[in-house]
């Protein structure tokens, strides 16, 4: 489903099933010419650079140094116009507004829930209950949308996306849950699939994960 192939160095978050189904999602909405697009955790820049093909005006935000190059390059590789920026979440547009805010953001539960994750794993971890940065997203990703305008989110069964839609409709937005997708555990769960067990959050004959697309949208 992306379109756009990025080079991914490494320490940087690699294009995955949660990239491509929430890529899908992108392909289902409709922009306006030169909509204002933000995608919050770009890594690469996979998504950014498939909001860009598709003529939006597009700014990628990841608070990892590397993620910033590599989506600055891959940008310059594709040909394709990104403003990038280095920061935590919302921080590098305070006072902009989009009409799509697209993230992929940390959502697997972690053992060390109460430690901040550090070097790649701030890609995947995210708290005891997986909920770290997308409890925060709820909160502050309503404020930066136009009327009208859509956050896409995904996020693993695993982290309560009830809860995401609970907090999110408290904003004041529509919130669904618009796409499901089945994977296979990769090497993170794999490691603590017997944490995530005693935790009651899988069952003792699971060895996959549901990966869901959250939609909201700012009524005008």
């Amino acid at each position: 489903m992306v379109a756009v192939n990025p080079l991914v160095p490494p320490g940087v978050y690699a294009p995955q099933e949660d990239t491509d189904l929430l890529a899908g999602a992108l392909s289902e909405e409709t922009l306006a010419p030169a909509a204002h697009v933000l995608d919050v955790g770009t890594g690469s820049g996979a998504l950014a650079l498939e909001a860009a093909r598709r003529g939006g005006r597009v700014t990628a935000v990841d608070v990892s140094r590397r993620a910033v190059c590599a989506a600055r390059w891959n940008a310059r590789r594709a040909g394709l116009p990104l403003r990038v920026r280095r920061g935590n979440l919302f921080e590098p547009v305070h006072g902009e507004s989009f009409d799509l805010i697209l993230t992929n953001p940390p959502y697997v539960p972690a053992p060390a829930g109460a430690a901040r994750p550090r070097g790649s794993a701030r890609a995947w971890d995210a708290g005891g209950d997986g909920r770290m940065v997308l409890d925060r997203i709820c909160r502050e990703a309503p404020a930066l949308l136009r009327p009208g305008g859509v956050l896409l989110m995904v996020q693993s069964a695993l982290s309560d996306p009830d809860l995401t839609l609970a907090h999110l409709r408290a904003t004041g937005l529509k919130a669904s849950v618009t796409r499901r997708r089945r994977i296979p555990f990769g090497p993170v769960l794999r490691s603590r699939a017997d944490w995530l067990r005693r935790r009651g959050l899988l069952s003792a004959d699971e060895d996959d994960e549901e990966l869901v697309v959250v939609r909201a949208e700012l009524p005008h």
